[in-house]
């Protein structure tokens, strides 16, 4: 061999054992240490600050907790925030930068309908996978147009079920609605109209509100003049809070029953007056404290609990729902697999569509027939006791 072959035979051999060192130590393949991207779209300023706030502050909570864990066999969560504005154009902008990113393996977007719903095209189109924690049906539905869409928020029809349960164990013939004019409030009015149907209860009285509106004296008006036994508030937090005061001035007497989308802060503040007594169907996290930790899912719904209220000063109801989509996704990413340092976004939503586990918020189970994880049995009835929300007893 000359000296020249010699020498070139060298370099390549010792190339190739620094490739082998590097990428297989003693048989084993490389250790991929390249971060997770999760993007986020939230409403972090206009009429949904309040909850996106939320959702902000459960992302950096729940990321920080799993780059402390040590369980991500080496590798950490980076998460890329964007502000919608509580406007679906805006949010529709936000996806399709995301999308164009090829670091960011998946997105969680918060708990606007329209925003989640007029995405779906531009989510397929990118391929990207995605937890919407907005609670219309058509978030996820139908699935052939929403491959890769998933949700995690209480379903409509779970919700109105479990309100149904509670007014005919209270004896209630006769009921006011007070919803939103949007998806998931239209959906609301006909999954109350087929249970109330079924138990023999009567909507006496129907009032809507846009999701913007901040003035619901009219509305709460109409209801109070009606004279229903009860009423059904079907708004976000903060407008349930301002109807359960203005119907109260209006000369509603009755008790009045919150559906899940009305799950705002543990504390009611100054609205608890108004809705003291009032009834919530919602996650049992909202009130561990009030629960003993039976077992290993409850147990770290109660951590989860406590490590929010003492980094943030209180505990929001909704917080539990972005916890579990960090941690769904973040389990698909690790369990795709995947040549190091790429992101497989397609191997992604195939572990997603079959994720299973006990969240914070409660069982979650996707199918490649539902993307809707959150199972009924995750909800219970709460009742609101000297100013904050309780475990009904």
């Amino acid at each position: 061999m000359t000296p020249f072959r010699s020498a070139t035979a060298l370099a390549a051999a010792s190339a190739m054992l620094a490739t082998t060192l590097t990428g297989c130590q003693f048989g084993g393949q490389e250790q991929d240490t390249s971060p997770i991207v999760i993007a986020a779209d939230l409403e972090l300023s206009g009429a949904a600050a309040g909850v996106g706030k939320a959702y902000r502050q459960a992302l950096e909570l729940k990321v920080q907790q799993l780059n402390d864990s040590g369980a991500l066999n080496g590798r950490t969560v980076e998460l890329l925030l964007k502000d919608n504005r509580s406007d679906a154009s805006e949010s529709l902008r936000n996806i399709a930068d995301f999308g164009n990113d090829k670091r960011v393996s998946a997105i969680i977007m918060g708990g606007c309908n329209e925003c989640a719903i007029g995405a779906a095209r531009t989510i397929n189109e990118k391929q990207i996978p995605t937890v919407a924690l907005a609670s219309a049906s058509a978030v996820a539905n139908p699935v052939a147009d929403r491959r890769y869409v998933f949700k995690l928020a209480p379903n409509a029809a779970d919700n109105a079920s479990a309100l149904t349960v509670e007014l005919v164990r209270r004896k209630v013939t006769s009921v006011g609605l007070l919803r939103t004019d949007d998806a998931y409030g239209r959906e609301g009015v006909q999954a109350l109209r087929a249970e109330f149907r079924k138990a023999g209860i009567q909507l006496t009285a129907e009032a809507s509100l846009r999701t913007t509106d901040t003035e619901v004296d009219r509305q709460a008006g109409t209801l109070a003049a009606a004279e229903p036994e009860a009423l059904v508030i079907w708004t976000p937090p903060e407008q349930a809070m301002l109807a359960a005061a203005a119907v109260k001035q209006a000369g509603f007497t009755g008790p009045l029953y919150f559906d899940a989308s009305a799950a705002g802060d543990l504390f009611l503040g100054a609205s608890g007056r108004a809705a003291e007594r009032a009834t919530l169907v919602f996650t049992q996290t909202m009130v561990i404290d009030d629960v003993i930790a039976t077992t290993p899912a409850k147990a770290a719904r109660r951590q989860w609990f406590q490590d929010y209220t003492a980094r943030f000063g209180g505990y929001h109801g909704s917080s539990s729902f972005a916890a579990d989509a960090v941690q769904l996704i973040v389990d698909a990413e690790l369990r795709a697999g995947g040549p190091p340092a790429t992101v497989d976004r397609e191997g992604l939503r195939d572990v997603l569509e079959t994720s299973q586990m006990d969240g914070l918020s409660g069982p979650i189970r996707m199918t490649p027939d539902n993307h809707s994880g959150l199972m009924p049995q995750a909800l219970t009835t709460l009742v609101a006791r000297n100013g904050r929300w309780r475990l009904a007893s």
